[in-house]
């Protein structure tokens, strides 16, 4: 026999089969399953070859080459290493590759033949070695679904500017009667910029902040992204966005805020297709028109206005830098909300400035230090949004014109805080124990401007306006119209009638004490609220005249034609039977209530503006005394005592419906009309409380302090806007005590909010209960080596060491409250009163955690 070649390779030497019993047909068992494990192997190829096509697809087509290459590389090593580990059989039929060759003579050589294992292929390896097949469907899976993601994320790509913004509610700018803004509704807009009115200083913030390699990335950064990676990892948590300018602004033209991977991978694509039709300018200019800069501001320019009262030419360094410093997370650092947290980010965008080499430092420190001053409000006070609900509803209805609008409405800011802290402290102190849950008030002048308006104790919890949407029977406050129009129909209030029990029809009224006091003047009746003379006086003049009376006076709700009217059955809202009493003030009837005065637009000319108010029909002179007299009398010895306020002649009438579900009083002074219901929710009854209850008492606090406030004419401070509140002069008697006794003066230390402590001498803030914890702690950071000086004040007891104090001329106590760092005390003086009602209005401090 030749010899080999020593170049070739030497086959495996294969034993010859042994011996069988009995014949064996051609193509047997041995040869059936090499050509089933054939075919098998040929199956999953072709299953194999598929799957890595669709992934091939997304790869680039050099790193394919490669892992082919390599995959062919590795396969006789991979095989060798599988027959090695291969089981094998130890005895039987079948041949062994390297036995020895048997005794005897060697029969003729036989063509090389594969080894059934190698021929069986894949499948019959990963049917032997499942652990191999799941090795192999973890790493090729994710892999498959990765690139089938791709694919689907590309084939449902949307159309590049695909998103059109909807058509929002226009934004509304709101002042109060003396021009102050206090809130804002809606989108802000704004003007588009150009490239030529873009400040140089503004893109560059925006580049040094958000995508320093803008320039010369071709819309994704991979080393961007990786870094926001490895930051994120490390700070344990998202604290850096990989996205470039580019991808920021595809995702905001052409796809939604879904956070997943398909949206990011959308991106991408989008950025690629940015960067291919548009320049870097026009990618820059078309991101700053479309960002959003918090409290509703879309686009640089609506930022502007919206914070700085200026367009986006005219901004200032630190004004763009603040701006750029938004984009990243403008619901938490828009500077109406968190200014403090918005300078923080303004300096770090000038410190990134500087690092790219936009601004030098000594610029940055310049901008540091130059004051920025915000021209509109901080957060809306959640109080006036009540009132703010119906200024959006009447301004579209006088002036509905595109664009954004400024409206000046008839609010009085410090009234408006005064009556929702006088509603808030009644129903705290008292609402529990007397099972009264809501209240509501409206305040007018003579000519029907809104003043003041509360819808219920908490916006927040609910936005049902129980001023103008609630309807409640009136009950004995709708007496007003029985007796208004017994006086036209001569009748005064000397005349009189019998207490008695009457039957009018099958209605049989009481009188709420059980009682009767026989023969009564119609004025005692009406101060005493006594239903068996309404009853016989309406059924005198006639319930049609009433109702007549009724709506001539402004009621605009369906009043039935039943003898029960006369004692309230029908439902009112509290807004239109205030206004009734309001045309008994003026002596014309109805009262033009209205709560904007001006509308004004992009142009100079106003969209709207209120003219003159035409008179209603007025009022019979006569009538009108004594109606006005027998009002006064109710507050004077009748069912309304509590609503007394020394010093200031005020009428009113009360209203308390059956099972007290409601209770209700309406009263006046020379200058106001208030109206006040106090309830539940859920009608159900209160804990014996009537008109001349909670409602009364709620109408003297905010009328005595309502007169003295409107007699100063001051501004107060805004506790969002950071305002200190001045000390108030103090009265001659009280200077004189104060600079009788001795003053502290020095750096404190803080025990709580309300108690400071002078080198071992403890001093009481007067009329402010102090908090400790996190506030005190607050208190002492601010108060930190700054000398602040205390003096008695008048009538406080030595012993007590009750002061008032100032630091650099405020008023520490006033300060205190109206950041919501303390309660006021009962006794607590009328400023710091009003300074508590502020910080509940706006949830400063303590309030912002309490209903």
């Amino acid at each position: 026999m030749t010899s080999p070649d020593p170049d070739r390779p030497r086959p495996e030497r294969v034993d010859p089969p042994q011996p069988a019993p009995g014949p064996r047909p051609a193509g047997g068992p041995e040869t059936e399953d090499t050509r089933a494990a054939a075919r098998e192997a040929a199956a999953a190829a072709r299953i194999l070859g598929r799957q890595l096509g669709v992934l091939a697809m997304g790869a680039a087509r050099g790193a394919g080459r490669r892992a082919a290459g390599a995959a062919r590389a590795a396969g006789p090593a991979w095989q060798g290493w599988a027959d090695r580990i291969r089981p094998r059989t130890p005895a039987g039929p079948q041949p062994l590759a390297h036995a020895a060759p048997a005794a005897g003579p060697t029969p003729a050589a036989e063509p090389a033949r594969e080894p059934p294992a190698r021929a069986a292929g894949l499948p019959a390896r990963l049917r032997r070695h499942p652990w191999l097949a799941a090795a192999l469907a973890v790493v090729l899976l994710p892999m498959v679904v990765l690139a089938g993601l791709v694919l689907y994320s590309f084939a449902t790509l949307p159309p590049l500017g695909g998103v059109v913004p909807e058509a929002g509610q226009r934004a509304l700018t709101v002042e109060a009667d003396d021009g102050r803004v206090f809130a804002t509704r809606g989108a802000f807009q704004g003007q588009k910029l150009t490239a030529a009115e873009m400040p140089p200083h503004l893109g560059q913030a925006i580049i040094a902040i958000e995508d320093r390699r803008f320039r010369s990335h071709w819309g994704i950064d991979p080393r961007g992204l990786l870094r926001a990676v490895y930051r994120n990892a490390v700070g344990g948590g998202v604290r850096e966005g990989g996205s470039t300018i580019t991808q920021q602004y595809a995702r905001l033209v052409s796809l939604n805020q879904e956070k997943s991977l398909r949206r990011k991978i959308q991106e991408a694509f989008l950025a690629l297709r940015v960067e291919a039709t548009m320049s870097k300018d026009e990618i820059l200019l078309g991101y700053l028109n479309t960002a959003y800069f918090g409290a509703g501001a879309y686009g640089v320019d609506a930022a502007a206005r919206r914070y700085f009262g200026k367009g986006a030419k005219a901004l200032t360094l630190p004004e763009a830098a603040m701006l750029a410093g938004l984009v990243r997370a403008p619901s938490q650092l828009a500077p109406t909300r968190n200014f403090g947290g918005a300078k923080e980010r303004a300096d770090v965008v000038l410190q990134a400035m500087v690092e790219t080499g936009a601004i030098t430092a000594a610029e940055a420190d310049k901008a540091r230090a130059q004051t920025i001053t915000l021209r509109t409000p901080p957060e809306t006070p959640p109080g006036t949004n009540y009132f703010l609900d119906m200024v959006s509803a009447e301004s579209k209805k006088l002036a509905d014109a595109p664009g954004d609008v400024t409206v000046r409405t008839t609010l009085n800011l410090d009234l408006q805080s005064l009556a929702e802290g006088v509603i808030a402290r009644r129903l705290d102190a008292e609402g529990a124990k007397k099972k009264a849950s809501q209240g509501a008030m409206v305040v007018l002048n003579k000519e029907g401007a809104l003043l003041a308006l509360v819808g219920g104790r908490d916006y927040e919890d609910s936005q049902f306006n129980r001023a103008t949407q609630a309807k409640r029977q009136p009950g004995s406050l709708f007496k007003l119209f029985v007796y208004l129009t017994a006086y036209e129909n001569g009748f005064n209030p000397d005349t009189v009638l019998v207490d008695r029990p009457i039957q009018i029809g099958d209605w049989e009224p009481q009188n709420a004490t059980g009682r009767f006091k026989g023969a009564v003047p119609l004025r005692s009746a009406f101060a005493q609220s006594i239903n068996t003379v309404a009853a016989q006086l309406a059924d005198e003049v006639g319930i049609p005249a009433v109702i007549a009376t009724a709506h001539r006076m402004g009621v605009t709700a369906d009043l039935p034609n039943v003898p029960s009217l006369a004692l309230g059955s029908a439902e009112v809202t509290l807004l239109e039977m205030t206004r009734a009493y309001a045309g008994v003030l003026a002596g014309a009837a109805p009262v033009d209530t209205h709560s904007v005065h001006a509308i004004r637009g992009a142009q100079p000319q106003p969209l709207y503006l209120r003219a003159d108010a035409k008179g209603g029909t007025a009022i019979p002179t006569e009538a009108r005394a004594m109606m006005l007299d027998s009002l006064q009398a109710v507050v004077d010895g009748g069912t309304g005592k509590a609503a007394r306020v020394a010093g200031l002649p005020v009428g009113g009438k009360t209203g308390t419906t059956q099972d007290y579900r409601d209770a209700w009083f309406i009263g006046m002074t020379p200058d106001l009309v208030v109206g006040v219901w106090v309830g539940n929710d859920d009608n159900s009854s209160m804990n014996r409380v009537g008109g001349g209850d909670l409602p009364a008492s709620i109408f003297h606090d905010f009328v005595q302090r309502a007169t003295a406030q409107l007699a100063k004419g001051r501004k107060r401070p805004s506790a969002a806007r950071g305002e200190p509140a001045r000390a108030e002069p103090a009265p001659a008697r009280e200077t004189a005590a104060s600079a009788a006794a001795p003053g502290i003066r020095g750096v404190p230390e803080v025990v709580d909010t309300g108690t400071l402590a002078f080198r071992g001498r403890t001093v009481r803030l007067l009329g402010v209960e102090g908090e400790g914890g996190a506030l005190a702690r607050q208190l002492a950071r601010y108060l930190r080596r700054r000398e602040v000086t205390c003096t008695a004040a008048a009538g406080a007891e030595a012993a007590a060491e009750q002061l008032r104090c100032q630091i650099d001329g405020d008023d520490l106590a006033s300060l205190i409250l109206t950041a919501g760092g303390a309660r006021a005390a009962e006794d607590a003086p009328a400023d710091l009163l009003a300074a508590e009602e502020q910080a509940r209005s706006e949830r400063a401090g303590i309030w912002g955690r309490r209903r």
